[in-house]
């Protein structure tokens, strides 16, 4: 296992389309395994495979709090299959370390993907994992969370990434 690089914002890499993955096989168990490293170190809640330079369809999360066992759940070639209800929550991002904002989002979602077995399943989410795979969804799609801001949203995120970078 290895704790990979992040992208950060602006790289224009994360705004590129992830590619199906076509085989469940040994290098995507290797991936997922440097994905779940890489996130639990920065520290996260999900990570998908765009945001470390690779174009797949892949994310990862792990909402279980410091003092629960671990929970990761692993999709690829994710399918959002329904999205219910609104709510608005406070965002962070791997690719915007320290900065947080306050993003609209479906409350409940019912994702399709398969996972690490090669099976399909589907999943029905709600509250903060449900805001999770629609994040990290939109990543594998090359939107970022500044997108789903105004005008005035996306300056003042742009500047709170400026001055973290800078």
């Amino acid at each position: 296992m290895a704790i990979l690089p992040i992208l950060r914002y602006p790289n224009p890499q994360l705004r590129e389309m992830g590619v199906p993955v076509s085989k469940v096989d040994d290098a995507i168990r290797t991936l997922v395994d440097d994905m779940a490293e890489t996130m639990y170190d920065a520290p996260g809640v999900g990570i998908a495979a765009p945001q470390i330079g690779k174009l797949l369809r892949i994310f990862i999360i792990d909402i279980a709090g410091d003092d629960e066992p671990s929970d990761l759940k692993v999709f690829i070639n994710p399918e959002i299959t329904s999205l219910a209800g609104s709510l608005r929550w406070d965002e962070g991002c791997l690719s915007f370390p320290g900065a947080t904002e306050s993003i609209k989002r479906a409350e409940s979602v019912t994702v399709r993907a398969t996972g690490l077995d090669g099976k399909q399943f589907e999943l029905e989410a709600v509250g903060l994992l449900a805001v999770a795979i629609q994040h990290e969804n939109d990543h594998l799609d090359g939107v970022l969370m500044i997108d789903k801001l105004n005008p005035l949203g996306k300056r003042r995120l742009s500047r709170k990434v400026a001055k973290e970078s800078g």
